[in-house]
């Protein structure tokens, strides 16, 4: 008896997957399974930022994560993976100031607690919207374990790795050149700028020596610069010791112009004598390269802008000006009165915030900073032992390492007020200095530093911070660190990957992950970045929404290889799509033609006919071959094997052959192959499941099944006793055949409806044998009229004749075609073919493509020119043979 199901006849997501979701994360399947025997596998989610919705970059590294954490928890390893979120410091300060603002309303007017209590206002509001993100992707993420980077337990972990680093003497205070964001008024670490060309003029100034001196004639020297809003910080001049030019200069004072000042020529190293004049300005407090020359040589640094990027009493006249209304005015007082030798147009680049997109100023400021040499060098070390950190690809290593090599101190003060606060006091009356993690007893006479420790301080210790560290007795530390693979783009390897690294060898002595996977980006059809200024940005929501969301799972676990960029496109969403649609409906055929009693029990060996064989050799291939490719991360190749195995073999194949016994006659083998169709759909299934849970696990409650979930079901394994290599042969020459036949109707507009003559004449007695063997599969698929199989089979006067494995067909077809009309057909093809080959000849003729193409290029363009002069003989003679039997 049948079973009944309930399938509609298309695939429709919207009647798939809402509530799934729900139901496995009420079951718990996403939890650990507890077994101490088991091996565990955990992998930490980058925790996304709480400053908006996530968008396609964000699914695709997360599809690939719970593609990686679903299969391991299949294959019976102990699994976590740990969500979380970032607070994401100056970005969402950034984005609740803005909201305030609308309001008229800045901080400043709430004060840094009622302004905190907003910001914590919006972390609810798009942690709920992110947490119905993950969902809607089916993300299968323990949530009793999630984390926040404000939590008490990280920020107990914040401050003890600042606390020990400052007692190792790591963490320090200091005036130092910085990269400042005048927008969001705070210090930026050098990875947080983004360097750009913009137009810009080299203003070359004279400087007129203060005692009459002349130097090639002139009463002055002439100095360039790109910046003359920071003139009224200039204390000197400086050339090369070794520059001929100057050396009678040096020790000369000259006239600073608009301010009158006195300041020195002096000679340094740092200038390069072939630039521009040789000679250059010093201004310490506004250029990190002007800062150490100052250091070298005592130089008083004379800081001449706010925290805002306007000027300040030091800038004289120019005081509360905007810095770039500041150079326009000073530039006009210049050429007023006589000092500007000429402006010079260029464009030249120009580091902005990542975060606010303003251009960058270098400034003196007094900030927190890590000194990074040591615990980059025991990072690079790491690398040479057991415990060394994987890159997939291999070459992104050397991204790390140049890095590690070249790192400078990293400033870890921002001037905000949402993040980890310091944890260093200032005593209101001495003036010391106090660490540590917790407050002073006598916190009356103290100050807490007002600053608070940049995001990605507190990021670099999440895959251990989640965990429960620094108690290294908690549970979830001693089990499941260091975690197993991290999977990111390659665009924060400097900001996150390689701060992770180097803080989790310095505090837990141990890699923080075993493999890390890095992607490309996503990009639009056209291969941009996906911005807002471009407005070509795509919601992975809306996406979900028409497709489905294994729809977009599949089509973001077959976007590329490792490391590369993939392109999104509708087009490719409407395969993924068309796909699943297939998937369903042949799993729809398949249970529709299981009795309420079939299970997914294969029948004895032995009574396996050859297309069973087949079927369970190609499987077995498939497992094998998909479970390499996951290990190996290759999920595009994963994705085209089981694609090919799923459509071709299992759908096109398989399934048709199948109805030769479910129709039949026979009872055993309609109930054989009831039971292996069973067996390989329940397969397919649980190796597609990784990658689209939810239609999935729809099919598979539909069939007969044992247990409550597909979440937790057993992956699929090698079954060495299903390889079958004359299977495989014997069935791949069966399907030569049937192709042949199919093709070389198509070729004649013989319909499949139409039956005909097919004569089969043998080479070899295996082909022979398989042929009559499967007579049934070939009148099936042939539609023959009469079929004649013989090594001793004669070939008729007009036949069409295709040449495959052990085999020559023959299709007599006179009494199918008008002669006349084919020979006008093929004439017609044989017009087209003289064009291709005329094109072809005139391309490989021509000097200049052969000998500037590429080798593989014109390899190409002469297999095709060779083709198509084949089919052009071919179609001939055809042509000949046809007039013939006119004539």
């Amino acid at each position: 008896m049948a079973r009944d199901i309930e399938m509609s006849t298309k695939y429709d997501p919207s009647q798939v997957e809402p509530g799934r979701y729900q139901k496995w994360v009420d079951a718990g399947l996403f939890k650990p399974n507890g077994d101490q025997k088991a091996k565990p596998y955990s992998i930490v989610i980058p925790p996304p930022n709480v400053t908006g919705k996530l968008h396609l970059g964000h699914a695709w590294d997360t599809t690939l994560q719970d593609m990686l954490i679903r299969q391991k928890r299949m294959q019976g390893f102990d699994t976590l993976w740990l969500p979380g979120m970032d607070h994401a410091g100056i970005a969402t300060q950034a984005k609740v100031e803005a909201r305030l603002a609308e309001e008229g309303i800045s901080r400043y007017d709430l004060g840094r607690e009622k302004f905190i209590d907003k910001v914590w206002e919006w972390k609810g509001e798009y942690a709920d919207i992110i947490h119905a993100q993950w969902a809607k992707l089916g993300l299968s993420l323990d949530y009793d374990r999630e984390r926040f980077t404000l939590d008490e337990g990280l920020s107990h972990a914040v401050r003890r790795v600042f606390v020990k680093l400052y007692e190792k003497g790591l963490i320090y205070r200091g005036e130092y050149i910085i990269n400042w964001d005048p927008k969001a008024r705070t210090a930026l670490s050098d990875i947080e700028v983004i360097h750009q060309d913009d137009e810009g003029a080299f203003y070359h100034v004279k400087y007129p020596f203060v005692d009459g001196t002349t130097f090639n004639g002139k009463d002055y020297i002439e100095i360039a610069t790109t910046r003359p809003e920071t003139m009224m910080g200039d204390v000197a001049v400086a050339v090369n010791p070794k520059d001929e030019r100057y050396k009678d200069l040096v020790g000369k004072k000259v006239l600073l112009p608009l301010q009158g000042r006195h300041i020195p020529i002096i000679a340094d190293q740092y200038v390069d004598p072939e630039f521009g004049t040789g000679m250059v300005k010093i201004t310490p407090a506004h250029d990190p390269n002007d800062f150490e020359v100052g250091n070298r040589h005592d130089l008083e640094r004379i800081n001449t802008m706010n925290d805002d990027g306007t000027m300040n009493e030091r800038a004289g006249k120019y005081n509360g000006m905007d810095r770039f209304d500041a150079r326009k005015a000073i530039v006009k007082d210049l050429e007023d009165q006589g000092y500007m030798l000429n402006i010079e147009k260029i464009t030249h680049s120009v580091g902005h915030s990542e975060r606010t997109g303003v251009p960058v100023e270098a400034r003196l400021s007094t900030q927190w900073f890590v000194k990074m040499k040591p615990l980059a060098q025991a990072a690079l070390a790491n690398q040479d032992s057991d415990d060394r950190v994987d890159f997939v690809p291999e070459r992104f290593e050397k991204t790390f390492t140049q890095w590690m090599e070249n790192v400078h101190d990293w400033v870890i003060s921002r001037q905000l007020w949402w993040g980890h606060q310091i944890p260093a006091w200032y005593n209101k009356h001495t003036g010391e200095t106090y660490v540590g993690e917790k407050a002073p007893a006598d916190i009356e006479n103290w100050d807490q530093d007002p600053d608070v420790l940049d995001t990605w301080f507190s990021s670099a210790l999440w895959p251990f911070s989640t965990m429960g560290w620094p108690d290294t007795d908690a549970p979830d530390f001693k089990r499941y660190f260091p975690t197993n693979t991290l999977v990111t783009g390659y665009d924060i390897i400097f900001f996150w990957v390689s701060r992770m690294i180097f803080q989790s060898i310095e505090f837990t002595g141990r890699r923080p992950f075993k493999d890390v996977l890095i992607h490309g980006l996503i990009r639009d059809e056209q291969g941009r970045k996906m911005s807002k200024s471009l407005g070509n940005g795509i919601d992975p929501m809306d996406v979900i929404d028409k497709y489905g969301a294994d729809a977009l799972r599949w089509f973001l676990s077959n976007g590329s290889a490792p490391g590369q960029d993939v392109r999104f496109s509708y087009t490719k969403m409407d395969a993924a799509w068309n796909f699943i649609n297939k998937i369903w409906n042949a799993s729809r055929f398949v249970i529709m033609n299981l009795d309420e009693d079939t299970t997914a029990t294969l029948p004895a060996k032995a009574e396996w006919q050859l297309a069973d064989k087949w079927i369970l050799s190609r499987l077995n291939d498939t497992v094998k071959e998909v479970t390499r490719l996951f290990d190996n991360y290759e999920f595009g190749e994963a994705g085209r094997a089981l694609y090919n195995f799923i459509w071709n073999d299992f759908c096109d194949w398989y399934i048709e052959m199948a109805k030769e016994n479910l129709t039949g006659d026979d009872a055993k083998a309609k109930q054989n192959t009831q039971s292996i169709l069973c067996y390989v759909l329940d397969q397919t299934l649980r190796l597609l499941h990784p990658i689209m849970p939810f239609v999935t696990e729809q099919i598979w409650l539909e069939m007969p099944h044992e247990g409550e979930s597909l979440v937790t079901a057993a992956y699929p394994v090698d079954h060495p006793e299903f390889d079958d290599q004359a299977a495989k042969e014997q069935m791949d020459n069966l399907i030569e055949l049937i192709k042949a036949v199919r093709n070389n109707r198509a070729e004649v507009n013989a319909p499949m409806s139409s039956a005909i003559d097919i004569l089969i004449k043998t080479t070899s007695e295996t082909t022979k044998a398989v042929f009559e063997n499967n007579q049934e599969y070939i009148e099936r698929f042939c539609h023959p009229k009469h079929l004649e199989i013989g090594s001793d089979v004669t070939a008729p006067a007009l036949a069409m004749t295709s040449v495959i494995t052990g085999a020559e067909v023959y299709l007599p077809l006179a009494d199918l075609i008008d002669l006349n009309e084919e020979i006008a057909r093929l004439e017609k093809e044989a017009k087209k073919l003289v064009s291709e080959v005329t094109r072809g000849e005139k391309k490989l003729g021509n000097e200049r493509f052969v000998s500037n193409a590429p080798a593989e290029v014109v390899a190409k363009e002469k297999e095709k020119l060779a083709g198509y002069r084949e089919k052009l003989n071919a179609t001939n003679e055809r042509i000949k043979a046809l007039k013939a039997q006119v004539d």
